[in-house]
């Protein structure tokens, strides 16, 4: 990041929020146990990964495992929502969350050809882009470079427990707009669509309800974009209409039925995979588009999603 780059961030985000992201990821961004709402950060043991990736070629299900990870499917999530203006009835979202685009080299390619293949009015990307947790980063925002032609404007984003503030510069200048405790309003044929983003609550501890909040007005349609489900409970008590997420890959490996042997998520595991509601607050976390510490998925594809708005 140059100087002037950490100054016009400082400015817009505020010195002592810049300040304490760096700080963090300096002090902690590789920590495997503490730090964070969960004690044992798996994303973080880069060894294991190796071991996992090893035990996986032995017992020859690795090949599987990468082609079911590059076979994205299209959801499509009804939000019904009282009071919806005419206009916004039938606004399309698409949700695109950990991509990962640095974990496999055909992932970009693969998630350029499935949204061109769909039709959507706003694009929103849920956090990690990056598959590794610490080092650089430039590869994930190169290959987002190759998927974000592909993308309908507007298109705007939050960063994840894998992203660096230091890709933020980077991520602009491709055409996203990165959401960090911030809002924009949107128009739509007259009327007012509220797009919220927090920085990561998952690892990092940098969210910020109130800040992306601020100005709101109460009874206009909101969304909210957090990268982890976890702070559901705040977001429920906050105006907003819907809460779009990640980060828990819906488990990535499951058992036959879609069990997920892990989520990484403090929170119950209603809240870690499709839709759910809390108090008056609908959400959806997303299985993920792309793949996280090993390049491979079973019995948990990875999707892109289509949230239509619909009046309730």
């Amino acid at each position: 990041m140059t100087d002037d780059e950490y100054r016009a961030l400082a400015q817009r985000l505020g010195r002592l929020h810049l300040q304490q992201r760096i700080g963090i990821e300096r002090d902690y961004e590789a920590r495997v146990f503490g730090q964070g709402l969960n004690f044992f950060h798996i994303e973080n043991w880069y060894s294991v990964h190796s071991l996992m990736r090893r035990a996986l070629k032995v017992s020859a299900l690795y090949g599987r495992g990468k082609r079911n990870a590059l076979d994205i499917r299209v959801r499509h999530h009804e939000v019904n929502i009282a009071e919806l203006p005419p206009a916004l009835n039938g606004y399309t979202v698409l949700q695109l969350s950990d991509v990962h685009l640095d974990m496999n080299e055909a992932i970009a390619a693969a998630v350029s050809k499935r949204i061109q293949s769909v039709d959507y009015d706003l694009c929103v990307i849920t956090g990690d882009f990056r598959g590794q947790t610490y080092g650089p980063w430039e590869r994930a925002v190169q290959a987002m470079a190759e998927v974000y032609p592909s993308l309908r404007r507007p298109a705007y984003c939050v960063l994840g427990n894998h992203d660096s503030i230091e890709m933020l510069p980077a991520l602009e200048r491709l055409g996203l707009r990165v959401l960090m405790n911030e809002n924009v309003r949107l128009e739509v044929g007259g009327s007012a669509l509220y797009l919220a983003g927090v920085d990561d609550p998952h690892y990092y501890c940098v969210d910020n309800i109130e800040k992306a909040a601020q100005d709101i007005p109460p009874h206009e349609v909101s969304i909210l974009l957090s990268h982890s489900p976890e702070i559901y409970k705040q977001a429920s008590h906050c105006d907003f209409n819907l809460m779009l997420c990640g980060h828990t890959h819906g488990g990535q490996i499951c058992l036959p039925g879609g069990f997920p042997l892990m989520t990484n998520a403090r929170c119950p595991r209603r809240f870690c995979s499709g839709p759910w509601r809390h108090n008056s607050l609908l959400g959806y976390t997303s299985s993920g588009t792309g793949s996280s510490v090993v390049d491979v998925r079973f019995n948990c594809p990875p999707e892109i999603t289509l949230h239509h708005l619909r009046a309730a």
